[in-house]
């Protein structure tokens, strides 16, 4: 079975991608909705970040203030470097006993907004990118999150370039509304199915 990584930046439609995938019968890992969800759940993780954070970092009832963790990490690349440097062991941890449990399938997909940023990518046999133009990208966020240009603008910058992503990438598909990806979706499945020595 092979394990695939894919990535996009904000705004680039890597998520829909992912479902499209999920038809097709592929198990995908939501690495960021999982990291969430282990922030409030793996202890060692928690202990780990109370120590970097300090007390506040949860409230009473076990829930993480993820407000009190922005503004910490927002405008602070060191701090925002210790806190991945916390979170992202414990989810790749995650990742690995989840394969573990997939079965029957030539291959599952690793979503993950920070992919390369992270290093996990090294992880994986093959990476895929999902490219978008820019003011595409940016109208959909808008639009999602109701936030403004200026914002976005703001998280684009936490991530890498297309550019610098695309040399990492072993496969891309582009989201621009001319080219279909649903088909390029599908033409992408058979070759990662061919890829696999097992079911090739």
């Amino acid at each position: 079975m092979l394990k695939i990584g894919i990535t996009g930046g904000i705004g680039s439609g890597k998520t829909t991608a992912c479902k499209v995938f999920e038809v097709l019968g592929i198990p995908v890992f939501y690495a960021d909705i999982v990291a969430k969800s282990i922030m409030l759940t793996d202890n060692i993780l928690k202990e780990n970040l109370i120590e970097a954070f300090g007390p506040e970092t949860y409230f009473p009832d076990g829930q993480l203030n993820r407000t009190y963790i922005s503004k910490i990490v927002f405008n602070d690349e060191t701090q925002l470097r210790l806190l991945n440097s916390i979170v992202h062991p414990a989810v790749f941890r995650s990742f690995d006993q989840w394969v573990l449990l997939q079965q029957n399938v030539p291959y599952v997909l690793k979503e993950a907004a920070l992919l390369f940023e992270s290093g996990s990518y090294k992880m994986s046999d093959y990476n895929i990118l999902v490219i978008s133009p820019e003011p595409l990208k940016i109208q959909r966020i808008i639009e999602r999150d109701h936030i403004t240009e200026a914002e976005v603008r703001l998280r684009m910058d936490k991530q890498l370039s297309d550019k610098q992503k695309e040399k990492l990438a072993d496969f891309i598909l582009y989201n621009d509304e001319e080219q279909l990806m649903l088909t390029q979706i599908l033409n992408l499945h058979e070759q990662l199915i061919a890829l696999n020595p097992v079911t090739a």
